[in-house]
């Protein structure tokens, strides 16, 4: 049975960007991003709202050669023989491995602005529709994955949303935009694990 999952690095305080849309202190380091990587790779569908795809859309590009087997990328930097190219060398495994996950991803972008998208396997929705969410989680065969607070509060209200995940950084900004909806929600932790650098990651089921 698939779930759809709302994942979010937020600080301490509970918000995924500040007042200001400054998030520069959400970026993962190697080890957490190495513990996303092996998250991600049960995902086969991203629901993104148009913030946060635009946020995403790098990944796309940033590794502009092909890798090898992802055997070849588990060391702490990149190391892929002579199909790296200089100026990218010492660039984290992670980095590479997240790449290459997020372009084999199905993404479906909701936005009423957006007409046409960058990366591959992506659709534009108009609009939330949590039946043909529904109908989607039916027939899916891996997670999906939900990204962007705003996006996630339909869902949330639609009582669609399983799994909560959050990765809470060691850091209070004391506004901007919070990561989870306003208003009362009934969580169950599943797991918990904490970080050399400080951030905590909470798994939560949605009751």
């Amino acid at each position: 049975m698939v779930s759809l999952i709302y994942s979010a690095i937020c600080s301490i305080d509970g918000y995924v960007a500040d007042e200001q849309g400054n998030f520069d202190w959400a970026v993962p380091d190697a080890q957490v991003h190495s513990f996303v990587n092996e998250l991600e790779r049960g995902v086969g569908t991203y629901l993104l709202g148009r913030r946060m795809y635009e946020t995403m859309i790098p990944w796309e590009t940033m590794i502009p050669w092909e890798t090898t087997a992802h055997e070849d990328l588990r060391g702490t930097s990149a190391s892929v023989g002579s199909s790296v190219p200089d100026e990218f060398a010492g660039i984290e495994a992670a980095t590479v491995e997240f790449a290459q996950i997020w372009g084999g991803i199905d993404k479906i972008v909701y936005s009423t602005t957006l007409n046409e998208v960058s990366t591959a396997r992506t659709t534009i929705s108009r609009d939330f529709d949590a039946d043909a969410v529904r109908a989607l989680e039916s027939e899916a065969v891996q997670d999906i994955s939900i990204g962007g607070p705003t996006i996630a509060a339909s869902a949330f209200a639609a009582g669609l949303v399983d799994e909560c995940r959050l990765f809470v950084c060691p850091v209070s900004v004391g506004g901007g935009l919070p990561a989870l909806p306003r208003g009362r929600l009934d969580l169950q932790l599943l797991e918990e694990k904490s970080f050399d650098g400080g951030v905590i990651y909470l798994r939560y089921a949605v009751r």
